[in-house]
């Protein structure tokens, strides 16, 4: 196999693709077996619409539980015990820009939702804050230019 980069989650989105994935072997498999299984008992599964949707559910299902796999092998839980008022992988951070306070949680890209607060740390936002300090004053490239953030705490 070759060498896949690890994936960077915390402990609860380990959680959270461990549930998805036993949910998709126990629960979705099993029933798409059995949705291809009744439609096969339609006749000819050349033109069975029930058949090749049944095929591609399991398509879908399959290919997230693999996906699923892959993640949880090369997942790398992130500790969330780490130096104290310095940003990494698990903190979540204020800052003070030209729009006001706001609050990141940096995590690794699978988790990340940047609508819930959430930025990966391969972001531009996640990597310029990463190593910074309580009062720092950092500089972000962003597609939209460049923006200074202050650091006003880290959790």
């Amino acid at each position: 196999m070759e060498n896949e980069k690890p994936v960077f989650l915390t402990q609860d989105g380990y959680n959270r693709l461990q549930e998805e994935l036993n949910f998709l072997r126990n629960k979705r498999r099993p029933e798409v077996a059995e949705r291809i299984r009744q439609a096969k008992e339609f006749g000819d599964i050349n033109e069975n619409a029930e058949y090749d949707d049944a095929k591609n559910e399991q398509g879908f299902v399959e290919g997230r539980i693999l996906l699923l796999e892959k993640l949880l092998r090369n997942a790398t839980i992130i500790d969330e015990h780490h130096s104290a008022g310095v940003v990494d992988v698990g903190s979540t951070v204020k800052v003070h820009d030209e729009y006001g306070d706001e609050a990141f949680t940096i995590v690794g890209s699978t988790e990340a939702e940047p609508s819930k607060g959430r930025i990966s740390m391969e972001s531009p936002v996640g990597k310029a804050l990463i190593g910074k300090r309580v009062g720092d004053d950092v500089q972000v490239t962003t597609p939209s230019g460049v923006t200074r953030m202050l650091i006003i705490e880290v959790r």
